[in-house]
């Protein structure tokens, strides 16, 4: 600095207050000019302190702007960034020896200190008029103020990083450096808030504000982990500028950033509020205000709660500018739902530490929602058609469509459009309609499902709040809003339970099944007729082991029951029970939902359908390729026969007639060869099961004879499940002396080699037909000699006395539960992705009208084998005949064509014999 300058200081440092009001229009321009000039930090510092404390309380607010702050606050905003970067260039070599460094680096903190005292006083000389200033009257100082705040707070926020242990050695001015600014900044925001620009503001006046607000969020980002109160403060001030002027500046603010903020600083201080909470937990704490960890704790929840409200109180006024950012919004809301319960990776917290959570944090989010519910972007997202989520946020999606389920009742038209219709043009965005998107999410919580994970029930009056699985309050909640369903939107709903029931996941079918027997029940009984029809037809066009049939087949089950006894009877004049093409819709029914009427024209039809169709099949030549049909009618004669309650029903009797008809003409070597005859065999044994009281000695030797050719090769498990069942039937009868040594010792083999079978499925339907059976038996000969084995005696005493022999912890569980989603997930894909069930084609088998290929090729046995299983055959074939001559319930006389038949058949034998003799 020039002699002339240093002697101008020199004097002006001496003058008076007066003196200086009485030479400000002289003098100012020359200091300015100056300390635009200067080159040391220390002339800067001078020139600027003269400037602030001596002259500027003797500018007017007209001339502030023009006069002062837009020639000296750039000058200082450079020389604060020089100061700045002298420090990081210089900071590496700080240390307690090097004194002259550290000193350097104290006297740069101490400068920079001043120049924000200097700012200070620009804004206390500001506030000091009686009047508001105008922004134009002022526009330098908020600019310059916010860029010296945002890099002070950077420092500090750095500053172990920068100092890099070696803290300790300016910590005191650091200390005071952030004081100085945290006072600077709440003097500017109380500046500011004193400050209004009207509609007609200019536009430099509305780039200002926005600039401002922009500013703020700069520091925002950086003083988070710094000061919670001035981390709120500065929020609060930031909202409430854009809402001052938010016609102002609503086209012009970055919303996407400020919206992007609050939710990090939502889930920062809720993951923190987590943090705090298992710490108090597992360090025994007391949740009291005397505790510092549960008052940071409340300190945390209260931040949480602020940007939670804030940011719901932002999207209610920029909504429409925030279309972007939806899918912000919603992964903000899944992240936050995953971390309570019964979310499966929920922290365990103290009751009274959740509830605070519950209420800073969860409570919001309702709230949330209800502001995004009219945004269709936000609808979008929510139901976009592929949405892929990591597992822990399945259950939060599903637990998010059945709150917007809830919230519908109360929102305008075009927002239950927008949810309830799913994307209806080519040129829309695709998205799935509420129900359809809320059965997708709950088929994806598989895990939570098989845990399973709790909720709490509904509030009923009188009694206490249960806790229900995630099946149940997914169906209530449907169901109370089906019952509130405007009738337009009906049609979707109809489309998405056929959808759920008709997909691949057998509970995500039963929930719709829940759900439509409520639509059904709930509506008028011709909707109940409607639907039962509709699922009638469906069924006709499914095949027959097809899983689309089993859970249309189990809804038709439910759904009859609700049915009128006229709509009933209509079912079956719609679909009558006497012609085969309906037997697969039948085969679903039971009896005992039906009127008596109407149950005993059913019975009557399928007893009537199956006695022609085997006629059909004798009269065929017992061929083969008829099985088919054969096996169609008795799929019928299941249904009718377990819904009898009485053995000596007419209908029991005449089912037992053709059971033995059939049983007659089954032979032990055919069934290993021919699928289809496994089929049968499967039908036979569970009518057989049910008649098992109606049916002679003879026909249960030639059904074990069938199981026991097969159990010693690999055969459908159904076929094995039928067998144990028709095994642990044979505890309610008593075996006559006569017969006793043909099937006891079989029946005893056989529990054998089924409880020792190593599927675990096989396994445990043996036990339990075990237990049945031993239950009730007469004889227990069978129960010890089924046991010959220790290790399988072993198994079935554990089973009996309920011993389990490891006890598998809840991780281990959890953790196979979710290795085995992909796994069902990847079934079930490939289920729908075939048009055909692939177990289906495997059980059928095309055979052709005709007699079976004489060159198939059949398996190698022995010769004495051979010769023991046609001997078998044919002598189960003659009693079972001597059964149908001599039998008491048998009041038809034989065909005449029978003796000459039976000389035929003694012809034979005897030319067999001869023939034997004479080789």
């Amino acid at each position: 600095m020039s002699q002339t300058n240093t002697s101008l200081l020199d004097e002006v440092v001496q003058w008076s207050q007066e003196t200086c009001r009485q030479e400000l229009k002289s003098v100012l321009p020359k200091l300015t000019s100056m300390q635009h000039k200067s080159e040391s930090w220390d002339d800067h510092i001078r020139i600027l302190k003269i400037i602030t404390d001596m002259f500027l309380p003797h500018i007017g607010l007209s001339e502030l702007e023009d006069e002062c702050f837009s020639k000296i606050l750039p000058k200082a905003v450079t020389v604060f960034d020089s100061m700045m970067k002298e420090i990081s260039d210089q900071v590496g070599g700080l240390s307690s020896q090097n004194t002259e460094l550290c000193a350097l680096l104290r006297n740069i903190l101490q400068a920079m200190m001043q120049i924000i005292d200097a700012l200070s006083t620009c804004v206390r000389h500001v506030g000091s008029f009686e009047e508001a200033p105008d922004l134009d009257a002022i526009r330098s100082l908020p600019t310059c103020i916010l860029k010296v705040l945002r890099e002070t707070f950077q420092h500090c926020k750095e500053s172990e990083v920068v100092y890099c242990g070696r803290l300790s050695l300016v910590a005191d001015l650091l200390q005071g450096l952030f004081k100085e600014a945290y006072s600077l900044q709440k003097g500017l925001l109380e500046l500011l808030d004193r400050i209004s620009l009207n509609s007609n503001a200019s536009e430099e006046e509305v780039s200002d504000i926005v600039t401002v607000i922009h500013s703020l969020l700069d520091i925002c980002s950086i003083i988070s982990n710094l000061d919670i109160a001035l981390h709120a403060n500065t929020w609060k001030f930031l909202i409430k500028q854009s809402l001052k002027y938010q016609s102002l500046v609503e086209e012009h603010l970055h919303h996407g950033d400020i919206s992007t903020n609050l939710c990090e600083n939502i889930l920062a201080s809720f993951h923190n509020c987590l943090e705090l909470a298992e710490q108090i937990k597992h360090a025994g704490l007391q949740e009291t205000t005397q505790n510092p960890e549960y008052r940071l704790f409340q300190k945390t929840a209260k931040m949480c709660r602020f940007f939670a409200n804030t940011l719901v109180h932002y999207i209610k006024e920029f909504k429409f500018f925030l279309s972007k950012y939806c899918s912000s919004f919603h992964q903000l809301y899944l992240q936050v739902i995953s971390k309570f319960p019964p979310s499966l990776c929920a922290p365990t917290l103290p009751t009274a530490l959740s509830a605070e959570l519950n209420a800073v944090a969860l409570v919001p989010m309702d709230a949330l929602l209800l502001q995004l519910l009219p945004l269709r972007p936000f609808a979008e997202v929510v139901l976009q058609q592929d949405l892929r989520l990591s597992p822990e946020h399945e259950l939060p999606q599903c637990l998010l469509l059945v709150s917007v389920l809830g919230q519908l009742a109360t929102q305008p038209e075009e927002v239950l459009q927008l949810w309830y219709t799913g994307s209806q043009f080519s040129e829309e965005t695709p998205r799935l309609p509420l129900y359809g998107a809320l059965f997708t999410s709950f088929r994806h919580c598989y895990t939570e499902r098989k845990v399973p994970v709790f909720l709490p029930g509904v509030m009923m009056k009188g009694q206490a709040q249960l806790q229900v699985t995630l099946h149940h309050h997914v169906c209530v909640q449907l169901c109370a809003s089906v019952a509130a369903l405007p009738p337009v939107y009906f049609p979707v709903l109809e489309r998405c339970l056929v959808d759920a029931v008709l997909q691949a996941d057998i509970h995500t079918a039963l929930l719709a099944t829940d759900v439509w027997c409520f639509t059904a029940r709930y509506g008028t009984a011709e909707l109940c007729l409607h639907h039962v029809l509709l699922i009638a037809q469906l069924l006709k066009t499914c095949t027959a082991e097809c899983y689309q049939s089993f859970h249309m087949g189990l809804l038709l089950k439910r759904m009859v029951f609700l049915m009128t006894p006229n709509h009933q009877m209509e079912l079956v004049t719609r679909f009558p029970p006497s012609k085969v093409e309906n037997i697969l819709v039948w085969r679903h029914v039971l009896l005992r939902a039906l009127s008596q009427d109407v149950r005993h024209r059913v019975e009557t039809d399928v007893i009537g359908i199956t006695q022609k169709a085997l006629i059909d099949w004798q009269n065929g030549g017992y061929r083969l390729g008829q099985m088919d049909k054969v096996n169609t009618v008795l799929l019928s004669l299941l249904m009718v026969v377990q819904g009898q309650s009485s053995p000596e029903e007419q209908c029991v009797l005449s089912a037992a007639r053709i059971v033995t008809q059939v049983w007659l003409r089954m032979s032990s070597d055919q069934v290993q060869t021919h699928p289809v005859l496994q089929c049968t065999l499967q039908l036979l044994l569970s009518i057989s099961a049910t008649l098992v009281k109606n049916i002679e000695p003879q026909v249960i030797c030639q059904a074990l004879l069938c199981v026991d050719a097969l159990v010693s090769q690999k055969c459908a498990d159904q076929l094995l499940l039928a067998a144990l069942e028709f095994l642990a039937s044979l505890g309610k009868i008593f075996v006559p002396p006569e017969s006793q040594s043909q099937i006891l010792p079989r029946l005893s083999s056989l529990f054998g080699v089924l409880l020792a079978d190593r599927s675990w499925l096989l396994h445990q339907h043996a036990l339990e037909a075990f237990s049945h059976f031993a239950e009730v038996t007469n004889h227990e000969e069978v129960i010890s000699q089924s046991l010959c084995v220790e290790e399988t005696k072993t198994k079935v005493v554990n089973y009996l006395s309920k011993t389990v022999n490891a006890q598998e912890d809840l991780e281990s569980r959890l953790q196979r539960l979710k290795r085995e989603t992909p796994e069902i997930e990847q079934h079930n894909g490939k289920l729908e992705n075939n048009k055909e069930n692939i177990s289906n084609k495997q059980a059928a088998e095309v055979v052709t009208d005709s007699e079976p290929c004489p060159k198939r090729a059949r398996q190698e046995t022995s010769a004495e084998e051979e010769y023991s299983r046609y001997i078998q055959t044919a002598e189960s074939a003659l009693k079972a005949l001597q059964t149908l001559t001599e039998g008491k319930s048998n009041t038809t006389a034989p065909p005449q064509w029978l003796e000459s038949r039976l000389k035929e058949l003694q012809s034979l034998i005897t030319h067999i014999s001869t023939a034997r003799h004479t080789t």
